[in-house]
């Protein structure tokens, strides 16, 4: 009897996993029951650190921010900033107020005197 060749769909499919796991070490790279495994692993860590890195981006602005206002003495903070931002209905997000911090901290002070000016609510002197 003759030897049947098998098809190339089976191979197809591990050599892409392979390809997927070519930069893994050791056996995690070479075999495919190993390679399946951590395929699986890499994926879902993946998607549960995307929802972790936009809290961590939320987080770093937010820290960012306060930093510059406290620094500055603008105004008292930074969840005071954030309400009469929504008070004036002037929607800036965070990453765009923390790049504002950095780069040009004066723009950033202009913004939040003309927003206290707009509120009409005076700082209080001793108040931090």
């Amino acid at each position: 009897m003759t030897r049947i060749r098998r098809g190339y769909i089976a191979r197809r499919r591990r050599t892409k996993m392979r390809l997927f796991a070519s930069s893994f070490r050791g056996a995690h790279s070479k075999l495919t029951r190993t390679i399946t495994q951590q395929k699986i692993r890499a994926l879902f860590s993946a998607h549960r650190d995307r929802g972790s890195q936009k809290r961590n981006f939320r987080r770093l602005w937010i820290t960012r921010i306060n930093a510059v206002i406290r620094e500055g003495g603008v105004s008292h903070s930074y969840s005071r900033l954030i309400h009469d931002l929504y008070k004036v209905r002037l929607l800036l997000n965070r990453k765009i107020l923390a790049q504002i911090a950095i780069l040009n901290r004066d723009c950033l002070y202009t913004i939040s005197n003309e927003i206290i000016k707009e509120v009409g609510y005076k700082k209080s002197v001793g108040i931090i």
